[in-house]
């Protein structure tokens, strides 16, 4: 029997012989059962091991699961805020279609409860007469034209394309000197938020656009 086991062997065959030779080998008459049972368990144990890349975490696959940019995914963020304002402000607008522009003012003074004689009412009430369902046509249209701008932009910066980030980086570039106009002619902390905003949006996205060329202007053949 002893011979016949040692002949067998596919995978690891001298931990196979070994354990087919602790079998058939006589039981002494000084040795317990427990401890053989305990030697035949070491010598399967000692043949059965599973090797490290099996057992062990893979460093290469952990280092393969990149984590998002934050600054990125907070850009991108901003940018879904941006097109849900920008819908909203297209529905709003479609809506006030085929409407007395001068009754909701109305209404919605009166849900304030604002002062009908303020000036900001009469300002309200001054712009609502050049209101028009043309007019409110093409601010709808407008809005939603942004809003998809805005939308592919966070969508790019969030899954990190460079697409999104040249998409972004132009139109970015292409409103701060409307920005800094708007803030020239009247100082206002909503206007200045917004121009603090965008320009670190541009510096930044500006930094990463770089540091993604240097290696292209290193390497000729790329």
């Amino acid at each position: 029997m002893t011979q016949s086991t040692k002949q067998v062997g596919f995978g690891d065959r001298d931990s196979t012989a070994v354990f087919h030779a602790d079998l058939a080998a006589p039981i002494h008459s000084t040795e317990l059962p427990d401890e053989r049972s305990r030697k035949i368990h070491m010598t399967v144990r000692s043949g059965s091991e599973l090797p490290e890349s099996m057992t062990d975490s893979n460093p290469q696959f952990d280092q393969e699961r990149k984590k998002h940019n934050r600054w990125l995914v907070l850009i991108a963020a901003y940018k879904f805020l941006l097109a849900a304002t920008f819908v909203a402000v297209g529905v709003g607008a479609l809506r006030l279609m085929h409407k007395d522009i001068d009754d909701i003012i109305s209404h919605i003074g009166d849900l304030l409860r604002f002062n009908p004689e303020s000036r900001f009412v009469n300002f309200l009430y001054d712009r609502a007469s050049l209101i028009n369902d043309p007019l409110l046509r093409r601010i709808g249209a407008l809005a939603f034209s942004y809003a998809g701008l805005s939308l592919a932009e966070g969508i790019g910066l969030y899954l990190e394309k460079a697409w999104g980030e040249y998409l972004t980086l132009a139109i970015t570039a292409s409103f701060l000197p409307w920005e800094i106009f708007e803030c020239l002619h009247r100082l206002t902390w909503v206007r200045v938020g917004l121009l603090v905003v965008n320009t670190l949006v541009f510096i930044y996205l500006f930094k990463i656009v770089v540091i993604r060329r240097k290696p292209l202007e290193a390497d000729p053949s790329a």
